[in-house]
């Protein structure tokens, strides 16, 4: 270490405010830097939890450049070959800020690099004072969800519009603190913005209770979905079942005979020579049999009827099946468009911005295809809205690997399709989307490119944090390291709506607004005993009915 003073003890001073270390080597996005391992010892008793972190991987230090701070994170560090090189730190620049002349403390911090330290410029330990006068903002909207790592009272906030208007994602391996994460965020949301609208799709039917007083819960039982509101794509998934070929002789039949039940609405009329397969125009399920019918009747002997017949005897299929009668219910033929994009897109909120779509009761082999319905609805309603005063709209998708396939299976599904469009193209018309999920790896890397914060919680699979790794910026490579090592609810946050990357310990959930996602206590549940006779038959009861 060069004796220019980085070893000066300490005495009475403050540790912040003598250097530990000196740049070595200078690059656009970072430096390799010598700390000296006695300061770091000295750093380390200090009362300030910010200085005794110095030097720590995924740690913030401070470098003199001219007149200015910058601010840059720990990424990794090695001993020096020689006695008296120090430790080895490769360093990450995040932002520069100004100096208070008397106190030597950072303020006015911003994103980005203007000015380069040089070789030799002394860095110095991160205070708490430093960090607080970073982490605090602007002047921006937003809310608080936790504190920040390792400082013990710097509250950690999401800047609402960019958080919300550039897609965020939320990563975590299951026993994490995932799901009680989000719902702490959405309860912020919602208590940041009372008139909002968020939609969130519920795989497992976990979060009604967190946000019973504050939402709406739709599930099989009271979605009613009306089954002409899907396009003839998402009608070609479910009532088509051949392959090669024959679905695409299959689907040319449906399409026109999907076509010719549409024009029988009286709507129609009123709409000219608008009207398209793919039109949200009510139609009778009788009429569309009746219609398969006469144009299997219209053809000679030497034609084939079973893609007539396929179709038919699967749409009588799904008419008696009480499990779809959520979707295809004699009683959703009327035009209920309007009453069902307001309660799902809470339209007026009326204090209750949240719509919960528990889909664990949907039949399994179409539950993709309602996602897909309902992400479509919110996107086409964003545009076809474009004129009117914005209503931007939040979609939350849990289990989001299940829908946003990776790369070579994307384009085969219309979830997949629609997600990835959304996550394209949402921010220009006002759709915000939020993708949950505990495989990374399994989404498609372009969706996850086009999300502008990543909240990334435990991950314990090394593909899943090499996935994550590939996906964060630059600047943000030295927490990365620390995800395998984070504790429950805790998480990194990275991107847009931040200031800066930074380690958060989320806040503790009332007991009340927690999702019902906590594991069974084995140990616990296992010494009791009483009651299974009836257990056993309600349960029964619930499973024959098919219904909760």
């Amino acid at each position: 270490m060069p004796d220019d003073g980085v070893c000066a003890s300490p005495g009475a001073a403050n540790n912040a405010q003598l250097p530990i270390g000196v740049v070595l080597e200078v690059a656009g996005a970072g430096a390799l830097i010598a700390l000296d391992p006695q300061r770091l010892q000295e750093c380390a008793g200090d009362a300030d939890p910010t200085v005794a972190l110095s030097g720590q991987v995924g740690c913030q230090l401070r470098v003199r450049a001219g007149n200015m701070w910058l601010l840059a994170s720990v990424r990794e560090q090695k001993q020096g070959r020689r006695d008296g090189d120090g430790i080895l730190t490769q360093i990450d620049f995040l932002g520069e800020g100004a100096e208070q002349r008397l106190t030597g403390v950072m303020y006015d911090f911003r994103r980005g690099v203007t000015n380069y330290p040089l070789p030799g410029a002394l860095v110095y330990p991160t205070s708490t004072r430093d960090l607080m006068s970073v982490y605090a903002g602007d002047s921006r909207p937003g809310i608080e969800i936790g504190t920040v790592h390792p400082t013990r009272d710097i509250r950690a906030s999401l800047y609402v519009d960019p958080f919300l208007g550039k897609h965020f994602a939320l990563l975590g391996s299951t026993g994490t603190g995932k799901s009680t994460a989000l719902a702490l965020i959405l309860h912020r949301i919602c208590q940041a913005a009372p008139q909002g609208h968020v939609l969130m799709i519920d795989p497992h039917g976990e979060y009604a209770s967190a946000f019973r007083d504050t939402g709406v819960i739709l599930d099989a039982s009271n979605l009613q979905l009306p089954y002409w509101l899907m396009n003839f794509e998402e009608h070609c998934e479910i009532l088509l079942s051949s392959r090669g070929e024959n679905r695409q002789i299959d689907a040319e039949i449906l399409a026109r005979c999907l076509y010719q039940a549409r024009i029988k609405h009286r709507l129609a009329e009123s709409m000219g020579g608008r009207i398209t397969v793919d039109s949200p125009i009510p139609y009778l399920l009788s009429d569309l049999a009746v219609i398969l019918q006469n144009e299997m009747g219209k053809l000679d002997k030497a034609t084939t009827t079973a893609p007539y017949t396929r179709i038919k005897t699967r749409l009588d299929e799904l008419k008696a099946d009480p499990r779809y009668s959520f979707l295809f219910s004699g009683m959703l033929v009327g035009d209920t468009m309007t009453e069902a994009l307001a309660r799902m897109f809470r339209l007026p909120a009326n204090g209750r911005p949240i719509a919960i779509v528990d889909v664990s009761g949907v039949p399994s082999e179409i539950t993709s295809t309602v996602v897909a319905l309902l992400s479509r609805l919110v996107f086409d309603f964003a545009i076809w809205s474009r004129g009117e005063t914005p209503r931007p709209v939040l979609l939350v998708c849990e289990e989001a690997h299940r829908y946003v396939p990776s790369e070579r299976n994307v384009e085969t599904s219309s979830v997949g399709r629609i997600l990835s469009r959304i996550a394209k193209e949402g921010r220009k018309y006002g759709v915000s989307l939020g993708l949950v999920t505990q495989r990374p790896s399994d989404l498609a890397e372009g969706v996850l490119s086009q999300l502008g914060t990543i909240i990334a919680m435990r991950l314990n699979n090394e593909r899943d944090q090499a996935f994550v790794r590939a996906a964060m910026p630059e600047g943000a490579r030295g927490f990365l390291d620390s995800i395998p090592a984070l504790r429950n609810r805790e998480c990194i946050i990275c991107g847009e709506g931040v200031a800066l990357p930074m380690r958060v310990a989320f806040d503790d959930l009332e007991e009340t607004r927690r999702p019902a996602s906590a594991d069974p206590s084995f140990s616990a549940l296992w010494r009791e005993q009483g009651g299974e006779d009836m257990m056993v038959a309600r349960t029964v009861q619930r499973w024959r009915a098919q219904g909760r």
